[in-house]
Order: structure tokens, then sequence, then C-alpha cells
């Protein structure tokens, strides 16, 4: 099923590939002036630098899950949003300002490619694209179901997510000088925001796009919620055992930058353990439906056993 799974991801990885670039050309939009040069460029050095596509694809297997009849080309504009969105937040990340780092997967950040000022400005591009995408009546017929899409992505991603968990990252690190070193429950909560928050967005709006009653998204939110903190123990694993090379971007970075994680918390060997009991949990939440969810029980084995 390995195999099986990574040759899925890789071709799901090529059509988001082919989907951005699609998006990212140099053609206005009805509403639109014009595209500027330099922007557009970094904009695509940002988005089209390869990668998992881990989001969206988690977001188009659980629509598929519940809707077998949906193909990639029903998902690509909800599936590209999501990417968008998370390819954003990777440049501002990387910016100075924040984790101030030169590489991302395997070459220069967008900053540094560019300049700080265009990096900002590529990040936002790439953010309101993702809205863009998401409220266009091509992602989906029903408008109450873009509505729905539309403010999954925004509260996973802003005040009380994503946006949120790098404000409490930030003063983890101790920038502000003004709160006590976190502890266990604070790196649970800010790595649930900054990490998990968008993981669970996709699975959330694949179950709405694949027509889930409320039920089945509450179970599909909860996946989201087990894969995203697999995804970030994992990182924090990696973090201390990879090379720069295997991951592609700069590694030891938690400790130089005198971050908590619950590696340092807990130890390796604890954060194995929960990591196989993240495993569990997920797959027993997808016993419903069977041989059917093999490959989203395999994204789960994936993203927890992962090297890079």
């Amino acid at each position: 099923m390995t195999a099986a799974f990574e040759a899925a991801l890789s071709e799901f990885a090529r059509l988001i590939e082919e989907g951005l670039a699609a998006r990212l050309d140099d053609i206005p939009r009805p509403g639109e002036t014009t595209r500027p040069a330099r922007l557009l460029a970094a904009m695509r050095h940002a988005a089209l630098a390869g990668g998992k596509r881990l989001r969206p694809f988690l977001l188009a297997e659980v629509a598929r899950l519940l809707n077998p009849g949906l193909t990639a080309e029903d998902l690509m504009p909800a599936a590209t949003a999501i990417e968008c969105l998370h390819c954003y937040s990777l440049v501002h990340d990387d910016l100075p300002a924040m984790d101030d780092d030169a590489l991302r997967r395997g070459r220069p950040t967008v900053h540094v490619a560019y300049d700080e000022a265009t990096a900002i400005l590529a990040g936002d591009g790439l953010l309101t694209l993702a809205f863009d995408l998401l409220s266009d009546p091509v992602c989906h017929p029903d408008p109450a179901i873009r509505a729905a899409l539309v403010l999954d992505l925004a509260r996973a991603g802003g005040l009380g997510g994503m946006v949120g968990g790098q404000m409490l990252d930030l003063a983890a690190e101790g920038r502000f000088g003004d709160g006590a070193a976190p502890n266990e429950n604070d790196i649970r909560r800010l790595q649930a925001m900054k990490t998990g928050a968008l993981i669970r967005a996709a699975t959330v709006m694949g179950a709405r796009l694949g027509g889930a009653s409320e039920g089945e998204v509450s179970r599909f939110g909860r996946f989201g919620e087990i894969i995203g903190l697999a995804f970030q123990l994992a990182d924090d694993l990696l973090d201390v055992t990879a090379t720069e090379s295997e991951m592609g971007k700069a590694v030891a970075k938690d400790a130089a930058h005198g971050k908590g994680t619950l590696v340092a918390f807990l130890g390796i060997d604890a954060v194995r353990a929960e990591l196989d009991k993240l495993v569990a949990e997920a797959t027993e939440l997808l016993a419903p439906w069977g041989t059917r969810s093999e490959m989203l029980a395999a994204a789960a084995h994936f993203v927890a056993e992962r090297r890079r």
C-alpha cells in the first residue's frame, strides 16, 4: 500500500502543480487590470516549487471517499485554494522577521530569490488567490457550500488558527519578553493552531465537497486534527534527527531559536509512541468505510513515518 499511496500522492501533486501554474499565468482575469511580472514570478517561485501537496490530497481523498463520482477536475479549485494558502504561509514564515530561513524545498526562499518586499506581496497574492478560487462558482454550484468552504479556510488560516499559532510560536521564543516559557499544553495548543488547523480544514472541506452529513464532517474534522498533530510531531522529530539535504531546508532550528517542542518535553521514544497511537485512532475513525478508506489510512501512516 505504501507504493500505491506514494504513487497517488505524486500524481495528485502533479495535478496540483498544473492547476497552480494555470492560475498563475500572466493573463488578467475579469476585474483585474494587469499582473505585474516580478510579483507573478515570485508567486510562481513560491507555489511551483514541488512539495508533497498533502493538504489538497487529503481534501480530495476525503471528498472522493464520500462521493466516488467526483473527479480531480471537480475538486481542483478547492484543492489549489488550500495549497495557495499553505504556500503563502511558508513565504511569510521564512521572512527575516519570522523564522529567517534561506532555504525552502531545496532552493532559495522567496525573499532571498527576490527581496523582502516582493516576498510579502507574493504571500499576500497567494492568500487572496485562495479565496478567489473558493468563491468562484466553478468551485461548486451551491453558493452555500462555497460560503462554508470560505469560512472553513478563513477560520483555519486566521486569528484563531494558523496566524494566531504563529504569534504564539513567536511568543514561545521569548520575542516579547512578556511571559513564562511554554509548557506542554501551550505547545500542543500552538501546534494545533499553526500546523493542525489547516490540515483539519483540508479534511473538513473535503467532507463538505463530498456531500457529508454533519456527523461525517465532525468525524473527518477529528481525523484532520489527528493528522495535523502527527505531522507536527514527525516534523519535530525530523528537526533533531534529519539532515539539511534530506529535508531541503534548515534543520535543528527549534533548538537554535529556543523553541520548546514536544520532543524536548517528552523525549524521542515517547513522541514515537504517541505517533503510533495517533495512527491507530485515525484508522479507527475510517472504519465505517472499510477498505475504501485504505488511501486515507495510508496517509496517516505516511505522515507519522515520513523521513522528510
